[in-house]
């Protein structure tokens, strides 16, 4: 009971910050009126500016109601019809949400990492540890799209390659998620990193397939297999609560339609950078020409609207 009190309060604290500034904004504001002060007016107007992004971003909190909202965010980024050209965008993808979750001051591990032949990766299963981290995450989930000269093509040609974004919360130890051991098919190999933190020189990656659904887990990133046959069992739990949670609300069409095919005509966003550099959310129409910050993490204006828009429709 305490702990729930504790995180109420904890939630309102931004509110009552955000409208004492508002009183006093509107104290010195009236006051400007009554004297007339000119500079204190073009003062004020500066420092409305960032309050306003404040009552966005509370405004943002509050869609975040989910029963799932406040947990930590399983990630999977699966490289899809393109080559070694979508190899590399589904990199790109990694690094710009590694660098989001800094923004945020979250913590990011690598479970998974399975390294493209030429650049780039194959697939990649990451975990980001935060308040409602995956509230704000599953917004990114579906097929995104880059078109750009592709610099691995000699002729220099323009290229469009496709990656897709799954979503998954990572579910609290205190879930109860039933699995029976026959249904599990384990194997263990020898991870295929691509250096540095991805680095594993001994057979004990473990992979997880569960039979009855098809679901498969891995994880390599710890040097023990019995470390990471935990993680793996972990990771598994949330995909089974996702998937049994969805069957159960009969939204398995939903998950359908985030699991189109990855290619042209499903994407959720594009990210053109030739002719133009300019990045579109086709759900919410939202639209950036800065593709650089967008590539260091700023998604939030992506996210931001997202979130709104399904909380409108609710």
């Amino acid at each position: 009971m305490l702990k729930e009190k504790s995180a109420i309060e904890n939630r309102l604290k931004p509110f009552y910050k955000v409208y004492d500034e508002f009183k006093n904004i509107k104290d010195l504001y009236d006051l400007s009126l009554e004297s007339n002060d000119e500079n204190m007016l073009s003062d004020l107007m500066e420092s409305v500016k960032p309050l306003e992004k404040e009552v966005l971003r509370l405004e943002i909190d509050i869609t975040l109601s989910g029963k799932d909202d406040k947990f930590n965010a399983i990630v999977e980024i699966h490289a899809g019809s393109g080559g070694t050209e979508s190899m590399d965008f589904a990199s790109m993808l990694l690094r710009m949400y590694l660098r989001w979750a800094e923004r945020k001051r979250f913590k990011t591990t690598i479970m998974e990492y399975n390294a493209g032949e030429e650049a780039g990766v194959k697939s990649v299963t990451f975990v980001v540890y935060g308040e409602f981290a995956y509230g704000y995450l599953k917004a990114e989930i579906g097929v995104h799209r880059l078109v750009r000269i592709s610099p691995f093509d000699a002729n220099k040609r323009r290229h469009t390659s496709f990656a897709s974004v799954f979503v998954y919360p990572e579910i609290d130890d205190n879930i109860d998620i039933v699995i029976d051991e026959k249904d599990l098919r384990i194997d263990t190999y020898r991870s295929s990193g691509a250096g540095g933190q991805h680095v594993n020189t001994t057979d004990s990656a473990v992979r997880i397939t569960h039979i009855p659904t098809g679901i498969v887990v891995a994880c390599q990133n710890e040097r023990s297999q019995h470390k990471n046959r935990d993680v793996a069992y972990k990771l598994l739990r949330a995909r089974l609560y996702d998937y049994y949670k969805k069957k159960k609300e009969e939204e398995e069409n939903k998950l359908q339609k985030t699991k189109k095919e990855i290619s042209w005509g499903s994407q959720i966003r594009s990210y053109t950078l030739n002719p133009n550099r300019v990045i579109k959310d086709h759900r919410t129409g939202v639209t950036i020409y800065d593709d650089q910050s967008v590539f260091d993490g700023d998604i939030d204006e992506f996210i931001s609207a997202y979130l709104l828009v399904v909380k409108a429709k609710d």
